[in-house]
């Protein structure tokens, strides 16, 4: 019977402490990004909008989530806020291409292929904006999120060396299966932290890349 309480105490402290260093996390994270968050119509603009992928459904058509992001990113660059879009993703395995159905979706749309870049190993919000920054050398940039990933991935880049801002969509629901994408944010919180102390290389680096470059100056 002691055992049992002293096993239960020990599972409260832990509980207590991940729940601390969560809640810490989160307004951490919060507070790092607050001064740069803003509407499409008020956000200054910049050279490039990054839009981290999200999940693509079987036939090759973005989540909902995905394509609330892709339309944002749209209405940048169709406004003049940005001059192109940098479309970064998962494309870690040959039957799952995140990047390449964010562009199809965009050509749908209407928007000039040759004013999109696309990054196939953005595998996280972290390597999406360290891979930005290193491979393809953007240093400004209109980061578009959801509105509950939106602080996250504005410190991210932010850290990762690009003066960033940024905008969040909030057509989405929370309910139900969203519900969990956004309580499995506020979680990530304190992997974001992590990242921003200790800096891990991304999975993939190698050569500097113009295709965002060249999609600034396309005409």
């Amino acid at each position: 019977m002691v055992r049992a309480r002293v096993v239960l105490r020990v599972v409260a402290v832990a509980v207590g402490l991940a729940a601390l260093v969560g809640l810490s996390s989160i307004a951490w994270i919060r507070h790092a990004a607050s001064d740069y968050a803003y509407s499409v119509d008020s956000v200054p603009a910049a050279q490039v909008a990054l839009i981290p992928g999200a999940q693509v459904y079987t036939d090759g058509q973005p989540s909902p989530y995905l394509a609330a992001r892709l339309d944002l990113g749209r209405r940048l660059l169709e406004s003049g806020k940005v001059k192109a879009l940098l479309l970064t993703g998962d494309n870690g395995r040959a039957t799952y291409d995140e990047p390449t159905a964010m562009r199809d979706y965009l050509i749908r749309k209407g928007v000039p292929a040759n004013k999109i870049a696309l990054d196939y190993a953005g595998f996280s919000t972290y390597e999406s904006c360290a891979r930005a920054h290193e491979i393809f050398g953007v240093e400004h940039a209109i980061v578009v999120t959801q509105d509950f990933s939106l602080p996250r991935t504005i410190a991210l880049c932010r850290d990762a060396g690009i003066d960033a801002t940024g905008i969040g969509d909030d057509t989405q629901p929370h309910n139900g299966i969203y519900n969990k994408c956004w309580f499995r944010d506020q979680l990530a919180a304190t992997k974001a932290v992590y990242e921003i102390l200790f800096n891990p290389s991304p999975t993939f680096l190698g050569r500097q890349e113009s295709t965002v470059r060249d999609a600034v100056n396309a005409q």
